[in-house]
């Protein structure tokens, strides 16, 4: 008998992670990284954002505005419910909504059917095509920062760096395709890395959760693996998790901790119960 064929992996396999880079501002209406922003397909933003380069995969609402101190690139189909600002160059997909005005300090390079509420303004060269597709361009721009040749091997080395809590490479604020971020809810598919000195409001959601040192969190923390939280970190909510959570030294969580493990360091501060089905460990400094 012949064997099965393996699914074909889909493109944005390797766009799955979450990654809040230092001193990530998720603020009442933004937010603001100095890095670049790198948003999947299909997802539904409620807040602006601003950052250097800014990317917006196909399909996707912004229901803010989008700022960008380098080039902004906005996929087919995707709406934006305020201005877009490019302080370099700007590529607007086909089938595109701008319902503000479109600013571009460089050249624009826009398609078909896109549609401008309140006009645009252009200081370099205008091109009417169809850019490259926003997926493509991610890949390509996966593949150069990561300085590799072979699409295979971007997703093993993403995979790398989030397990090993280790940024090598000045990696972009990343929010996977079909994330959900309004103002209760930031809610991912699978792995996301909060890193230091974050400011964050909302509930979050993922597959793991991992918050880097000095963050505060004005929302619970929710994971159906688990969720690692270091010292410094101040979380104004409940954190809950399928498997472990890991509270370490200086850590304060202001709600309750629900997991079926614990691992709890003495110096960490629980205001709220501890629910542990499966076991509660307390860890001390040797």
């Amino acid at each position: 008998m012949a064997k099965a064929k393996k699914p074909k992996k889909r493109v944005e396999d390797w766009h799955r992670h979450c990654l809040l880079p230092d001193g990530t501002e998720l603020q009442e209406h933004s937010i603001k990284t100095d890095r670049n922003i790198v948003i999947g397909e299909f997802c539904q933003i409620d807040y602006g954002l601003r950052g250097e380069d800014v990317i917006v995969g196909d399909s996707t609402t912004i229901r803010e505005y989008v700022w960008a101190n380098g080039d902004a690139r906005i996929g087919n189909w995707c709406e934006i419910g305020s201005d877009v600002v490019a302080k370099q160059d700007a590529y607007i997909g086909e089938g595109a909504k701008i319902n503000g005005k479109l600013k571009v300090a460089g050249t624009l390079d826009i398609g078909e059917r896109v549609e401008i509420g309140e006009g645009f303004e252009a200081t370099g060269a205008i091109e009417v095509r169809n850019p490259m597709p926003v997926i493509m361009f991610i890949l390509i721009y996966f593949m150069t920062l990561l300085r590799i040749q072979r699409e295979e091997d971007v997703d093993r080395i993403l995979d790398d760096l989030f397990s090993d809590n280790d940024e090598e490479f000045e990696m972009p604020l990343m929010i996977p395709s079909r994330s959900k971020l309004n103002m209760k809810l930031f809610s991912v598919p699978s792995t996301m890395k909060i890193g230091k000195g974050c400011r964050l409001h909302g509930n979050i959601r993922a597959g793991s959760i991992d918050v880097q040192p000095d963050t505060v969190i004005f929302g619970s923390l929710r994971a159906k693996r688990g969720i690692a939280v270091a010292g410094g970190v101040a979380v104004h909510g409940n954190v809950e998790s399928g498997e472990e959570v890991y509270v370490q030294k200086g850590a304060h969580i202001l709600g309750d901790v629900i997991a079926k493990t614990i691992r709890l360091h003495e110096d960490a501060k629980i205001d709220g119960t501890i629910e542990a089905p499966h076991g509660l460990r307390i860890e001390r400094d040797t």
